[in-house]
C-alpha cells in the first residue's frame, strides 16, 4: 500500500482562458520553465464559460484536481467573466463538500499572459498539495 501511495501522480485538468492564462501557460513552455507534466490544459475563451457541471463531472469521474485559471479581475476580455467564475467556484466548493470531495481539489487562479513563472508555480503547488491528499476517492480502481 505504501509503495502505491508513493507512486501516485495526481492528474490535473486545467481550464485556461484564451487571452491570459493559456498565454501564461504557453509562456512557461517557451521560456522552458519546468512544471509537472501531469496537467491537461483545455483552452476556453473565458474562465466564465467553465460550467460547474463540467467540473463536477470530471471530479466525480476521478480527476484528482481541477484548476480554473483566468484573467486578473478588471482585465477580463469579456468584462466580468472572471467574476462570474469566482461566484461559480464558491458554489462548486459547497457541492464538493456535499459530495465528500476535498475542496483542495479545486483551485481558482488569476494568471496573466506575462506570468509564465506564476503558472508553473501554481501547477507545482497544486501537484504537491494533491499528492499529499492522495487519489480522488471517486477514481476508478
Amino acid at each position: 500500500m505504501e509503495a502505491a501511495e508513493s507512486e501516485f501522480e495526481p492528474l490535473i485538468l486545467a481550464f485556461c482562458c484564451n487571452w491570459c492564462s493559456y498565454a501564461g501557460a504557453d509562456l512557461a513552455g517557451t521560456a522552458r520553465i519546468s512544471y509537472p507534466p501531469n496537467i491537461r490544459i483545455i483552452r476556453v475563451m473565458c474562465s466564465g464559460m467553465v460550467h460547474p457541471a463540467i467540473v463536477m463531472d470530471a471530479l466525480s469521474k476521478g480527476i484528482d484536481g481541477v484548476l480554473i485559471a483566468g484573467c486578473h479581475p478588471g482585465d477580463c476580455h469579456y468584462t466580468d467573466g472572471n467574476l462570474k467564475t469566482e461566484r461559480r467556484v464558491e458554489a462548486m466548493l459547497v457541492m464538493m463538500e456535499d459530495m465528500g470531495i476535498e475542496t483542495e481539489r479545486l483551485r481558482l487562479e488569476w494568471v496573466s499572459s506575462g506570468e509564465g513563472e506564476k503558472f508553473a508555480k501554481v501547477v507545482r503547488d497544486m501537484t504537491e498539495q494533491l499528492t499529499k491528499i492522495g487519489p480522488n476517492p471517486f477514481k476508478p480502481r
